[in-house]
């Protein structure tokens, strides 16, 4: 690396953590500040990092190679869906996340999120604000998770800081990955189906991504049954959204649970209709103490790369050996 600082764009939004941390060791272009996207990405053209503050943006193979002396891709979130890996990997480019930090503030979430969801307790609050409780209590909730196998679809660090939560909450877990996980102590489904006929409850915490879009279908869900409950806490995509609009509307699930849809921000008004679904607008990591953690991951990776150094959280498909010249 040279003597003087290294250059680095910054795309999205210029968030306070990123922007000092890299300012003060790095020369900083922001692209939001930018009129026109195009003459900036000319001007830029050989800077060798780019950070990325917000997984909104998109970050292709052909955004990239317009960056010909690229290295690396430092990306906020532990999702990296937005960026094309394989691209990536290709062209010798890393690709970094902000893995581990948020795990366990998005198991934490997904607690929140099941028990909302089974228990009804958003529906109860809007009840008392409405005055309804002077009239008569709230209805007993058809569901609880005393009498409820969860079935985890997805196993990794965050599915794992989950199953513990659960397991202190004496429900049972089982759990379906493409492979088993030999040192957990859950039992394994090779088939998703298999397992959705056995649980109440899919928690689904898997990548986005091709290999799992629309992975939650019809047959998943009429396998889930009529007193089954589906929580998703990893993409919109995951889920086939139309097949479980018309699973709910059909009464085919009980429930569901959601902190992501298929286009975000916009939601399906039949979602939001629904007196049996939990809506959040994707909060599964948004605390200030963790959102600020992650931020500052992406400051690190960067660090790490201007110092020489290996990443600290590079992407599985982009295998670090060296920074080459």
């Amino acid at each position: 690396m040279p003597a003087d600082k290294p250059e680095v764009v910054l795309l999205g939004p210029p968030k306070p953590v990123i922007v000092r941390g890299l300012e003060a060791a790095c020369t900083l272009y922001k692209a939001a500040e930018a009129k026109d996207r195009d003459a900036f990405i000319a001007e830029h053209a050989q800077v060798r990092a780019i950070a990325c503050s917000d997984t909104a943006y998109k970050i292709p193979g052909e955004l990239m190679a317009r960056f010909p002396k690229l290295q690396i891709v430092a990306s906020f979130g532990v999702g990296y869906d937005h960026m094309d890996a394989k691209w990536a990997a290709a062209h010798n480019i890393i690709l970094t996340n902000t893995a581990g930090v948020l795990t366990e503030e998005v198991a934490d979430t997904s607690l929140g999120l099941l028990l909302c969801t089974v228990r009804e307790f958003p529906q109860a609050e809007r009840y008392l604000r409405a005055g309804k409780w002077t009239e008569r209590a709230y209805p007993l909730s058809k569901a609880s998770l005393r009498d409820r196998t969860v079935g985890m679809v997805g196993m990794g660090a965050i599915g794992q800081a989950i199953a513990r939560r659960l397991d202190a909450m004496k429900v049972p877990v089982v759990y379906h990955t493409r492979k088993k996980r030999g040192e957990l102590p859950y039992r394994h489904y090779p088939s998703l189906l298999d397992m959705a006929r056995d649980v109440d409850v899919l928690l689904v915490i898997v990548p986005g991504g091709a290999a799992t879009a629309k992975m939650i279908d019809a047959k998943v869900l009429e396998a889930l049954g009529l007193d089954g409950i589906l929580i998703n806490m990893a993409r919109g995509s995951v889920v086939d959204e139309p097949a479980l609009i018309k699973a709910l509307k059909d009464r085919r699930i009980m429930a569901a649970g959601l902190d992501v849809f298929a286009n975000e921000p916009d939601v399906p008004a039949e979602l939001m209709a629904m007196d049996n679904v939990v809506l959040w607008p994707h909060v599964g990591s948004g605390s200030v103490h963790t959102r600020e953690k992650m931020d500052q991951l992406v400051v690190d990776n960067i660090l790490a790369w201007a110092a020489g150094k290996p990443p600290l959280t590079p992407v599985p498909e982009t295998l670090f050996t060296s920074w080459g010249a």
